[in-house]
């Protein structure tokens, strides 16, 4: 089976993490990095023997290369992203997707007039506990979702530098209640401030509402002296109870609390190996571009009801 010709734009903090990722993976091959660091280009296409670039421009006009992901900084994620889809590639690009709603709009206008795939890298969807749980609410296994509550705290991360918890860490979990309702909020009301940064908030407490009267509780902040990565999820039948960074799953109702045994996998691996399958193979994908829009649009709102301390309506 022919490999799909893969670059990486972006080799900081999570962008090395793709290069590895797609070095290993059977259905990828890794052909250039690119970084406006030189050294660091360099340093990292020599570990993994492809050619560095540090003009994202030059290295796109390698025709053996079919499809890129970019991981750079927040503010120019939808530069990069609209460079590589001008030029033909097909574009995972990192969440936030872009720095505002009008930025990701041009970027699925671009693929879609030039028939490109173009998915966001919402990482948790592909955590096998996590999916367990979207076929549970699906399929009524926990009777009807009543809530879902997110916890997403750590200290400040050293690779932020251009946006703050909300675009950073709240939005997976604003794309997590979309997977698992698989509909839009109607209300959005939140908190959120700094206590130690000046330029960004630190924290955020998020409330969703939707029309049928479930709702979800969104936590993250840069605050707490430790990590924690965590998701409840209330039916009127069960609970689950989903630690990401463990990926231990538990499933609590009237008679019994259970904990199903399941391998656990890389999930990057798992989606870098997805998007690469989606051009190949054309198979349905898991995250879209629209997915990122609607994610965007919602943290967008939760610092309009921030600033504006009130609900805001969204259509």
């Amino acid at each position: 089976m022919k490999k799909l010709g893969v670059a990486v734009v972006g080799t900081g903090f999570w962008g090395k993490n793709h290069a590895r990722a797609y070095k290993e993976l059977e259905s990828t091959n890794l052909l250039a990095i690119c970084d406006m660091n030189a050294e660091r280009a360099q340093n990292i296409a020599n570990q993994f023997g492809v050619k560095a670039y540090t003009d994202s421009k030059e290295m796109l006009k390698d025709k053996e290369i079919e499809a890129v992901s970019i991981c750079t900084w927040s503010t120019v994620l939808a530069q990069e992203a609209l460079k590589a889809l001008e030029a033909g590639k097909h574009v995972l690009v990192e969440k936030p997707m872009a720095a505002d709603s009008k930025q990701a709009e041009k970027l699925l206008k671009t693929a879609e007039e030039n028939n490109l795939h173009l998915t966001v890298g919402f990482l948790t969807r592909f955590i096998p506990g996590l999916q367990r749980i979207q076929e549970a609410v699906a399929s009524k296994k926990i009777g009807e979702l009543v809530c879902a509550t997110a916890k997403r705290v750590t200290q400040w991360p050293e690779r932020i530098g251009d946006v703050g918890v909300i675009k950073d860490t709240a939005i997976h979990d604003i794309d997590v209640m979309h997977y698992l309702t698989g509909e839009d909020p109607t209300t959005v009301f939140a908190k959120t401030g700094n206590k130690r940064h000046r330029q960004f908030e630190d924290y955020a407490q998020i409330m969703l509402t939707y029309k049928d009267g479930k709702s979800a509780f969104i936590e993250s902040n840069w605050l707490t002296p430790y990590k924690t990565r965590t998701l409840t999820v209330t039916g009127s039948d069960a609970i689950m109870k989903l630690d990401y960074m463990t990926q231990e799953l538990s499933i609590e109702d009237a008679n019994a609390t259970l904990q199903p045994r399941y391998a656990t996998v890389e999930p990057l691996k798992l989606e870098l190996q997805h998007f690469a399958e989606c051009i190949t193979q054309k198979k349905k994908p898991i995250v879209t571009g629209i997915d990122g829009l609607k994610a965007l649009k919602i943290a967008e709102a939760i610092m309009a009801s921030s600033a504006n301390n009130q609900v805001i309506k969204l259509e």
